[in-house]
């Protein structure tokens, strides 16, 4: 397929798991794809893994100067991007009674803070460029099912739905679209070394298609979110969950 041919996409937290699928995906359409990581050398792998072009850059979201650095070498190296997917995430698992500020503020840091400082440097270049645009939220369907030892994540991953609302309304008439994304359970690597492995039996359960999530059913969507086929998409929030939670 080549129906993202001559577009760029940065994915976030693509060293692995969803994002690595989602960049996987994008190159495999046409798009030149920036893979880009806090885990610099899980970066580079993932994007020599990727080949077709794919470009390892690191990046912490949660830091205004990482994040800075990042889009002046994606600027140098490619002259700009057309879509971005917020993917980067801290998925914890811990019980209510033990979240302190400490934790509170390092989950949305990355989750939701993350996801505003990103969007701002690619979404000002988007209209600097008067191109179109297209910005992809990874959010969770957690934020519908109140999953428990999770509350900062929650928290965070509705923000993302809410910004990525309020955005499409701002952004619509620059030509750029604003959607989100709420996987369910997904057997990521991540998942597979966490406490969260143990609910696939449960999760699967509520869902209306049976089996376990992938991450490339995830990325298959980002990919048609990412093309000409979604022009007309905005504001939206696909949930992607086999039908575990309906809305």
């Amino acid at each position: 397929m080549s129906r993202l041919a001559g577009k760029t996409a940065l994915v976030t937290g693509a060293a692995q798991g969803i994002g690595k699928a989602i960049a996987r995906r994008l190159v495999a359409d046409g798009a030149t794809v920036i893979v880009s990581d806090i885990n610099a050398e899980g970066g580079t792998a993932a994007a020599a893994d990727i080949g077709n072009g794919a470009m390892a850059i690191a990046a912490d979201v949660s830091s205004p100067d990482s994040v800075a650095a990042l889009f002046e070498e994606i600027d140098a190296k490619t002259g700009g991007i057309d879509t971005l997917v917020n993917n980067a995430s801290i998925v914890p698992f811990i019980a209510w009674d033990d979240v302190d500020l400490d934790h509170w503020q390092k989950i949305l840091s990355v989750n939701l803070t993350g996801t505003f400082i990103v969007t701002r440097a690619a979404t000002d270049r988007m209209r600097a460029r008067k191109a179109p645009g297209r910005v992809i939220n990874i959010s969770s369907n957690t934020f519908f099912a109140g999953t428990p030892n999770m509350a900062a994540y929650v928290a965070a991953k509705g923000g993302v739905i809410g910004f990525t609302r309020a955005l499409a309304t701002e952004l619509g008439q620059f030509d750029i679209t604003v959607n989100a994304l709420t996987p369910g359970l997904i057997e990521s690597e991540g998942v597979k070394d966490s406490p969260h492995n143990n609910a696939f039996e449960f999760v699967e359960m509520l869902q209306a298609k049976k089996g376990k999530g992938q991450p490339e059913h995830i990325a298959d969507v980002v990919a048609f979110l990412a093309s000409e086929d979604a022009r007309w998409i905005t504001g939206q929030t696909l949930n992607v969950d086999a039908g575990m939670v309906r809305n």
